[in-house]
This record gives C-alpha cells, sequence and structure tokens, in this order.
C-alpha cells in the first residue's frame, strides 16, 4: 500500500498536508461554531484550541489535511486518515468543515477525494466512526454509501465527560466502485 499523505484537489476543493502556516487560520474557522464542539470527541474552541492542537500532532499514525476551499481562497477545515493499516482498512475522521460550506456538497467532494485516494492507494476498505448524537455527520456517510456495522456502546469520553456511544460504518472497495456506475 502507498502513502495516503500530498495534496489532492477537485472542483473548489483542496486537501493539502497539514503544516504549521494551517493553525491561526483553522483557529478562526474552529470558531465559526460555537455549537458543534459540544459533540465531538474534544474542543477545538477558545482556550481548548491549543490543547487540542497538541494532541491532533502529537498522534500517531495519523495522515493530516487542511481542507481549502479554492473559491474563497480560505482554509476552511480539516480532516484526517486514521491508523492506516497493513491489513487494508483506512478510517476517515477527525474532520471539521465551517458552517459556510456545509450543505454545499463541499464534504462529500471532500470525502470522495480521501475515498479514491484511499483506495487507489491499495486499500480495500475505508471506515468512519460517529458519535451517535451526530445525527448530519451520520447522514453524510450514509450519503456516501458506507454501510452502518454496528455501535460500540460507551465507547469514548468526550472532553465534556459525555461517554458516548460511537457508530461505526465501513465501505469496502468494490462497494464504492460498483455506486459510481
Amino acid at each position: 500500500m502507498r502513502d495516503l499523505d500530498g495534496q489532492i484537489e477537485s472542483g473548489r476543493v483542496r486537501l493539502e498536508p497539514f503544516v504549521d502556516d494551517h493553525v491561526e487560520p483553522l483557529r478562526l474557522v474552529c470558531a465559526e461554531d460555537t455549537q458543534i464542539w459540544e459533540i465531538y470527541p474534544f474542543s477545538m474552541q477558545g482556550e481548548h484550541f491549543d490543547g487540542a492542537m497538541q494532541a491532533f500532532h502529537g498522534t500517531q499514525n495519523w495522515v493530516r489535511f487542511a481542507v481549502i476551499d479554492l473559491q474563497e481562497d480560505r482554509l476552511v477545515g480539516m480532516s484526517s486518515f486514521i491508523n492506516p493499516d497493513k491489513h487494508g482498512v483506512v478510517e476517515i475522521g477527525g474532520t471539521y468543515i465551517a458552517p459556510s460550506v456545509r450543505g454545499s456538497g463541499f464534504n462529500r467532494t471532500m470525502k470522495t477525494l480521501m475515498i479514491d485516494r484511499a483506495f487507489s492507494c491499495g486499500y480495500r476498505k475505508v471506515a468512519f466512526r460517529v458519535d451517535t448524537r451526530n445525527e448530519r455527520s451520520i447522514a453524510a456517510v450514509l450519503k456516501l454509501g458506507a454501510t452502518r456495522e454496528g455501535i460500540m456502546r460507551k465507547d469514548r469520553v468526550t472532553w465534556t465527560g459525555y461517554v458516548r456511544d460511537t457508530a461505526v460504518f465501513g465501505l469496502l472497495k468494490e462497494e464504492w466502485e460498483a455506486g459510481r456506475d
């Protein structure tokens, strides 16, 4: 399996390797939605941002991307490949996009770029793990053609102390290819 890193783009979406120059623009874009962080496993709001960024950069086995809106010529979020393994499975997660691009098809284009990259690099399955309270993200993952594989009950403690259930989804290469015909 080949490396997952490197810039990819389509239409108005560009994913580029996350570097230090992306930190301050990301801080600003994370401040655009004060309510979403309640259902994230971590907060990137206000005083929590720096600690979240340290954890984000310190996490091993992640391929991190800054998400750029080429139409607006600005950073609008982040996403990552998580724990690519020797068995051909990689997770897409650690995703946040600004309210200004939600509901516009932007997220679908971003995820399509990432899924295509994973499969072209030799991975056979893309996984998604979503807090069961995050209905918007669950709907987006299902629209991509992923299958709900189960619920990991009381799987993670979020930054608020909430003990969440995690919905697990999988998308196989052959399902993705069949869905694009």
